[in-house]
């Protein structure tokens, strides 16, 4: 499994879920009844008791405006805040906190690439590369783009195990591409990209290439580095921390050439009717009173997640998804959809004359929540011939027995429905 080069000081302690589980009230609490089970982790993980206390702390301790208040609780305010950028940094290991933008999430880092980075340099007849396994949150920014450019959107083909074509990807790569906009990992099959050796590839010709990571966030130790990319976005609910925020890394060379696609306070030095003068880097691309809640969310998401350990959770996270690949993997009547060598967080699968949403409704019905539907991935359901999935995403606090009691139920499920 491609797994970039570790940030983190490995944990000394044995992986707890019973601990683990421990830290998220909400998972006391039951579902029409049931013991809730919940394996809705892709769309959004749950929040552990420290983010949540650092969310309550924000607002009843330092509640204030950041960066020009001269008071006190300004100050304070500040120094959370721009701790927080601090910790996505070390957690992304950039090499400066200018590299560093505050977003709304993933979707809003790609859309901030697509309009400040793609307005200026994408022209007519360019290309712009992205995978047949993308969130719509990496199609739908760059059709824009290359309609409003001349620009022309390019595939890279998938197999039935939901993996890369590498021989097309090579062919693709030509004197007209512009920028690999790339999925870490495919919210709708699990699958692992091998990011690393694309972007050394996309690299030769002079191709930057931005990431996607909403999936590989809670899942992998993340090494922009490392990995070499130009640009990689990803948001901090997918990884225990509040909704409404994220960070997108992008290299200083670029951020130097880029221009701020929103305008308004926080982002200027001066402003007269005349000129305005931008502010330094990161700020110019972070317009307005920013989520300073989010953000410090976020920071003590990323604290929880480092004193876990990447070790400690990757380790855990292989053996339950091989253990729930298998238990639901061997239903009868139930074909997985994904079933790349590399994975993670996701097990996909349909089930003969059952509709995903069914399932989904009597599962909940048993207090299990799984996503059914597209998963905002409509060209990968339009590939493998199907209207949607039933999803069971993994996270740090699920068990084998959760897994045991949604393949029981799957299996009650389709004997009562066909």
């Amino acid at each position: 499994m491609e797994s970039p080069s570790k940030t983190y000081q490995p944990t000394s302690t044995p992986f707890d879920v019973d601990a683990i589980r421990r830290d998220f009230p909400i998972l006391e609490r039951k579902v029409l009844g049931k013991p809730l089970v919940y394996l809705d982790n892709a769309a959004t993980t749950q929040k552990p008791s420290a983010v949540i206390q650092s969310i309550t702390d924000y607002y009843t301790q330092i509640n204030s405006n950041v960066h020009r208040g001269v008071h006190h609780l300004s100050e304070e305010a500040t120094n959370a805040y721009e701790g927080a950028r601090e910790k996505v940094r070390q957690f992304l290991n950039a090499g400066s906190v200018e590299e560093i933008i505050f977003t709304k999430g993933t979707t809003g880092g790609i859309n901030l690439v697509a309009s400040a980075w793609g307005r200026k340099h994408l022209k007519a007849g360019d290309e712009v590369l992205v995978s047949g396994m993308e969130h719509h949150s990496n199609i739908v920014p760059w059709q824009m783009i290359c309609s409003e450019k001349g620009a022309h959107l390019k595939v890279i083909p998938i197999n039935q195990q939901g993996e890369l074509d590498m021989d097309q990807y090579t062919s693709l790569l030509n004197e007209r591409t512009r920028l690999v906009a790339l999925v870490h990992i495919s919210n709708a099959l699990g699958s692992i990209n091998p990011v690393r050796r694309m972007i050394e590839m996309a690299h030769r010709k002079d191709i930057p290439v931005l990431i996607d990571g909403a999936q590989a966030a809670p899942h992998l130790a993340i090494d922009v580095r490392d990995l070499d990319c130009d640009f990689y976005a990803f948001s901090g609910h997918k990884m225990y921390g509040p909704t409404g925020i994220g960070g997108l890394f992008v290299k200083k060379a670029w951020l130097e050439k880029m221009d701020p696609y929103q305008g308004g306070g926080e982002m200027i030095k001066s402003v007269t009717f005349e000129k305005t003068v931008y502010h330094d880097l990161p700020h110019r691309f972070e317009a307005g009173t920013p989520n300073i809640a989010g953000a410090i969310g976020l920071g003590a998401a990323i604290d929880y997640l480092r004193a876990i350990g990447y070790d400690s959770i990757l380790a855990y996270e292989s053996d339950l998804q091989a253990y729930a690949s298998e238990k639901i993997g061997s239903i009868p009547g139930v074909r997985l959809i994904g079933t790349a060598h590399d994975k993670a967080g996701v097990v996909s699968f349909v089930v003969e004359q059952v509709h995903p949403l069914d399932l989904g409704t009597m599962l909940n019905a048993a207090g299990i929540a799984i996503r059914t539907g597209h998963h905002c991935a409509q060209p990968v359901m339009d590939f493998y011939r199907i209207p949607g999935t039933a999803r069971a995403s993994l996270g740090i606090y699920n068990t084998r027995a959760e897994i045991d009691h949604l393949a029981e139920t799957t299996r009650e499920t389709i004997k009562l429905l066909s």
